[in-house]
């Protein structure tokens, strides 16, 4: 049985025998479904919980709150959460507490500093002291001494609750993202690969120095990778259709080509269906039919580059006769299980040794599209028809733009809250009685550490220069 405490995670089985693209018809693979839900015997067993578990339920939701010291003691972070959502029309502040020792510190100052790096090259491939990543964006804040009252700098209670419980050498911090920054996303490397891959990556980092710009000791160091967020809109577009005619040479009437799919958005790990009607008027044969789920990567550095992979694919041999007609429903899923040996296929970004997923799509606020550097994903359905002819074959087809990514938390949330009952009559009752000091979360605290990570170094072993290098 789920128990209250544990996330709700979706799992793959692995299968043997696949190409570079899943085969769809004959492929099972347990998906992620669409709408969260809960087996019958568990649901069973919620209802007969005693008001004594609903209690205990509604009461005890620890939070968990991610800490980090340097090595020397003197600077700590504290945060509440590690993933920031962008809403399109605006960003979740970064928002934390640094916890100073003054006696280490020494005179000296405490400094927070927000940046974003995309990567796009191994540290040991830097070429006469030019490294191969780029800051696209960076801000610092001294913390420590303050710049101002604490009751001033505190923005949320997540804040005002650790400078409670860690005391007076607590100072909080604050961070808004600008509108013009990409999500957390990577590029998968070749098996063979090793180190650092290219990324955009985004990252926490306190440090004590005489004056910011000072050159930094990495035992006074602490640095946290984070990462940037976007959840499918609660409001989905309407669903791709688009059709075309083409006209051959010696033929008399046109090939007819129509696709569709059953919505606009979709999540990952849900199937799509791509409806596909053909009315072939000519004298052609259609002598394949070639359905595929594209993932575009636009990467943008000093260009704008594009790279086209296809993520999940289907040749069938269905034939098209001339004066003949066909209507198919043809069901793809894209699966990261599916791509894992491909180099260069764009991934969520990820957090210690975590599985992720095939990068979200990229929604971007409008009107900043062109100040936005970084890697920028969309994906496509194309449909492709092979038509023969007596100088060769020819190539007919549409593609159709959608949106893949994960649904809301908040709504997976809601799901499971009804199967758990927490707006029963007896949580009302807990709630009015009590009221919400008597169920206020306690906090855990969890060491922030990505050491664990395959392929890379842990992060306080890394060299540590000026605050103004990508490196520190």
């Amino acid at each position: 049985m789920l128990s209250s405490g544990e996330p709700i995670r979706s799992t793959t089985l692995p299968t043997a025998g696949l190409g570079r693209a899943c085969a769809p018809s004959s492929t099972q693979v347990q998906i992620e479904p669409s709408k969260p839900s809960l087996s019958s015997d568990c649901l069973l067993l919620l209802q007969h919980r005693s008001q004594s578990q609903i209690f205990q339920f509604a009461t005890m939701s620890p939070k968990v709150v991610f800490k980090k010291m340097s090595k020397d003691k003197s600077v700590g972070v504290y945060m509440a959460k590690r993933d920031f959502v962008d809403h399109v029309d605006f960003v979740d502040p970064v928002d934390g507490v640094i916890l100073v020792d003054p006696e280490l510190l020494k005179g000296k100052k405490a400094f927070v500093q927000l940046s974003c790096t995309f990567r796009y090259g191994r540290d040991d491939m830097d070429v006469l002291g030019i490294a191969f990543r780029r800051e696209i964006y960076m801000a610092t804040r001294q913390v420590y001494p303050p710049m101002q009252d604490k009751e001033r700098s505190t923005h949320t209670k997540m804040q005002s609750k650790l400078l409670q419980k860690l005391g007076m050498n607590a100072y909080p911090f604050f961070f808004e993202f600008p509108d013009n920054l990409p999500c957390s996303v990577f590029l998968q490397p070749s098996p063979k690969d090793s180190g650092k891959h290219c990324a955009v990556e985004f990252e926490v980092k306190a440090f004590n120095a005489e004056t910011q710009d000072a050159k930094v000791r990495k035992r006074s160091t602490v640095r946290l990778m984070i990462r940037k967020v976007q959840y499918a809109p609660e409001k989905s577009g309407l669903a791709p259709c688009v059709e075309t005619t083409r006209d051959f040479v010696m033929s008399d009437k046109p090939l007819h080509l129509e696709a569709s799919l059953d919505k606009e958005t979709y999540y990952h790990g849900e199937p799509i269906n791509v409806r596909v009607n053909i009315q072939n008027n000519s004298n052609k044969n259609v002598k394949n039919i070639i359905v595929s789920v594209d993932q575009v990567a636009n990467v943008v550095l000093y260009s704008s580059d594009n790279y086209v992979r296809a993520v999940a694919l289907e040749e069938s041999e269905d034939t098209v006769a001339a004066g003949a007609g066909l209507k198919k429903v043809y069901t793809l899923t894209p699966l990261l299980i599916c791509n894992q040996e491909r180099r260069g296929i764009a991934l969520d970004g990820k957090l210690k040794h975590q599985d992720t997923n095939l990068a979200s799509s990229s929604i971007v606020k409008e009107g900043v599209l062109k100040e936005i550097l970084g890697i920028l994903v969309s994906y496509r359905v194309t449909v492709k028809l092979i038509v023969g002819g007596i100088m060769g074959s020819s190539e007919v087809g549409v593609e159709l733009p959608f949106t893949l990514m994960h649904p809301k938390p908040d709504l997976v949330r809601e799901s499971l809250s009804r199967h758990f009952f927490l707006f029963t009559p007896v949580c009302l009752f807990i709630n009015t009685c009590l009221g919400s000091s008597e169920l206020e979360e306690d906090m855990v605290f969890e060491d922030f550490k990505r050491s664990n990570l395959k392929g890379m170094a842990d992060d306080e072993d890394e060299a540590n220069v000026s605050t103004g290098d990508a490196g520190s």
